[in-house]
Order: structure tokens, then C-alpha cells, then sequence
């Protein structure tokens, strides 16, 4: 019993000590000032997403089986046509590809990008292909929402993976049908920004929140002059900026650094309700209230029973059947007061106090929460 006991407390300790270290790092950190370019961005300085269709070649026989992808072996078609090449019906019909694969190839194409610079692209199989390992993606166009060629990949995968099979066992190591290529991917089209257009550009807060958006517009109205900024909503201020690029720039890299006051966060927790994880900012707290915890457990378990035909029985035959046996068990729930806490380390300390897994906190929160006590906004990811 004392074995098993031991264990049982270490797993409700530990999440809860990690959880208490991530509130005192939150609470230490609020006390430093945060800059403008980590709470907002300037509007229109965006990067874009980027797509294509394409081919990896040079596998070692672990490629698509095209009798069941037809699009591997359109896909090399259609290549071999631009190089000069065309195959036959029956050529076509009959092609096996074991060393090519279709891949789908996607990239970020950031701010500013001119033609020439590089990219790096993600390349993921979207066939039966078994592994991209040693193969090369052959030039592939990226293309944007608009559907116009931004930039051209090609170059050799790296794949973060290992894998062999043979004889029905099979042993493998991270993801095989996944690479990527560094700097994989040249620029071929210039995205126009509206950076230099007008004489003032928007600031774009990350989270919306009138109170810091108040506190962006007044230090930049503290450092440049009354009247330079304005918070037009809870996510937005407009900031007049120089019209020449050169000074606009730098009016831009000096405002990002501006500083601002720090301010307490709307208080919120959030709830993974797939791993179990809750996560607690430092403007928790907690009302006074009771909570009745106990556990509810049903046991099932079958015994395989043999039913056998007398001695001198003709016809008979052995059948082998199940008995289930059902047992229900509720551990007694014990009523805890929990008092009212207006720090974190002590919302903790009273959770903690009820000795539950993070699995029935999940649950307990909820319930907290319905019932008025619990003064945060409850967000379930």
C-alpha cells in the first residue's frame, strides 16, 4: 500500500509545482515594462503564405505507389512534357515510380522579400510514399492566394528521421515523410507593402485591450508631441509618421522601443481539455466557496466459464462462455471551504488543498466558475 501511495501523491504534486513556478515567473515578469513592437505591429507588414504541387525524386525505392496515387504519375508526365518529352498512353499507364513521390511544398514569404533573396520550404508527402528520406525536390512555382508565381524551390531534403523494415517488423525514428530544405526556395516576385503610403501608418495591438492601446498612444505622444498618436479602438492607434521612407523608418525603429507601463492582464484560465494542462495568469482570484470532491469508480471484469456435456451424454458439446462480474465504488467526498484569495499563490494553495488530479480540476474550475466564485475569464483550447 505505502509503494503504491507514494507514487499516487508525486503525480498530483508536480503539476501543480510547475504550475506555481509558471505564476511566480508571470508575476516577476510583470513588473518589467514591456516595449510597443511586443504588444503591437505596424499594419500591412505582414508575411504571406505560399503553396505548391510538386515532385521529389531520387528515392530509394520508398516512393508512391502510382497504381493507387494517379497524380504522381500525371505529375512526372507533365514534367517530362516541359522538358521536350512525350510518353505514350501506354507508357503512362504503365510507369512505376518507386522512387518519386508527390509532395505538397509551402513556404513564408516575409515582409520586404526582394527577388533573389532565399526561403526556406517545408516539403510533406501527400501520397503513400514511406519515406522523403535522400531524395530531391525538383523545381517546383510557390504560389500565393492570388494564384501568381512568387518563387521557385528545389534542393535536397532534410529529413529529422531514421527507419527500417524487414521480415514484418518495422522500426522507425521521428517523421519520414516530412523534410526540409534551408534556404530551399528563391524569390521571384516583390509583395508591395503600404508602408510608405500617407502620412500616418496604424498600430496593430496583438491581444485586443483599450487599456494598453491608451498606453501606446500616450508614450508615443510623450516622446514625439501631443497629437502624434490616437487609439482609434481596443486594438488600433493611428501614429502620424514622416513621408520621406528614410525618416519614416527610423521614426518606426524608434518607436518600437519606446517603453510602456506595465498593467495588470484581464484575469484568465486556460484549459487544455486534451492533456489536462490549466494555466493561471497573475489577476486571478478566487471567491469564498465549498466544494465536494469524490471519486466514482466501475470495475468490470469477465471470468471465462467451460460448460462441459456429462460423462455418458451423446451429442453433446464443450462451449466455452463469460461471466461479468460488475462492481461500483464511490470514494466519500469530503466538503472543503475554500477561502477568498486575491493573489495567485494562494488560489493555488487552495486548489491544491483539494488534492485533485488536474483531469478533476478540470471539472472543478467549470464548476467554480458557474458558480460565481471563481473571478477570471475560463478559456477551454
Amino acid at each position: 500500500m505505502h509503494t503504491s501511495h507514494t507514487p499516487h501523491k508525486t503525480r498530483q504534486f508536480w503539476p501543480w509545482a510547475a504550475l506555481w513556478l509558471f505564476a511566480s515567473l508571470l508575476l516577476g515578469g510583470a513588473a518589467h515594462a514591456s516595449r510597443i513592437k511586443e504588444v503591437a505591429e505596424v499594419e500591412g507588414v505582414r508575411s504571406n503564405q505560399l503553396t505548391g504541387f510538386g515532385l521529389v525524386v531520387g528515392l530509394d525505392g520508398t516512393g508512391d505507389q502510382t497504381t493507387q496515387m494517379p497524380y504522381t504519375s500525371q505529375g512526372i508526365t507533365n514534367y517530362l512534357k516541359q522538358l521536350g518529352i512525350t510518353l505514350p498512353a501506354a507508357a503512362v499507364a504503365q510507369l512505376q515510380l518507386k522512387n518519386v513521390a508527390a509532395v505538397l511544398v509551402t513556404a513564408q514569404l516575409p515582409a520586404f522579400a526582394r527577388p533573389g533573396q532565399t526561403i526556406d520550404v517545408n516539403v510533406s508527402s501527400m501520397g503513400n510514399s514511406k519515406s522523403l528520406k535522400g531524395g530531391m525536390l525538383i523545381s517546383t512555382p510557390l504560389k500565393g492566394a492570388d494564384g501568381e508565381v512568387y518563387a521557385l524551390a528545389q534542393g535536397n531534403l532534410i529529413v529529422a528521421g531514421a527507419g527500417a523494415a524487414a521480415g514484418g517488423s518495422k522500426v522507425q525514428i521521428n517523421h519520414l515523410s516530412s523534410g526540409r530544405i534551408p534556404s530551399g526556395a528563391q524569390v521571384e516576385r516583390t509583395v508591395p507593402t503600404p508602408l510608405l503610403e500617407g502620412n500616418s501608418i496604424n498600430l496593430g495591438l496583438e491581444a485586443s485591450d483599450f487599456q494598453t492601446a491608451r498606453r501606446v498612444a500616450q508614450a508615443i505622444n510623450k516622446r514625439f508631441g501631443e497629437g502624434s498618436a490616437r487609439a482609434l479602438d481596443g486594438r488600433t492607434v493611428k501614429v502620424n509618421a514622416p513621408l520621406d521612407s528614410d525618416a519614416r523608418v527610423s521614426f518606426i525603429a524608434e518607436m518600437e522601443e519606446l517603453s510602456l507601463e506595465s498593467s495588470i492582464p484581464s484575469a484568465k484560465v486556460v484549459i487544455n481539455s486534451r492533456t489536462g494542462s490549466i494555466v493561471l495568469n497573475g489577476a486571478v482570484t478566487l471567491g469564498a466557496c465549498a466544494i465536494a470532491h469524490g471519486n466514482l469508480s466501475v470495475s468490470i471484469t469477465t471470468t471465462p466459464v467451460i460448460s462441459q456435456p456429462n460423462p455418458l451424454s451423446t451429442g453433446g458439446q464443450t462451449v466455452v462462455a463469460e461471466k461479468s462480474n460488475i462492481q461500483i465504488r464511490q470514494e466519500p467526498g469530503m466538503l472543503i471551504q475554500l477561502p477568498a484569495s486575491t493573489q495567485l499563490s494562494d488560489v493555488v494553495r487552495a486548489l491544491n488543498a483539494l488534492g485533485a488530479t488536474p483531469q478533476d480540476l478540470l471539472a472543478i474550475l467549470q464548476a467554480i466558475k458557474a458558480a460565481g466564485a471563481l473571478n477570471a475569464e475560463l478559456e477551454v483550447i
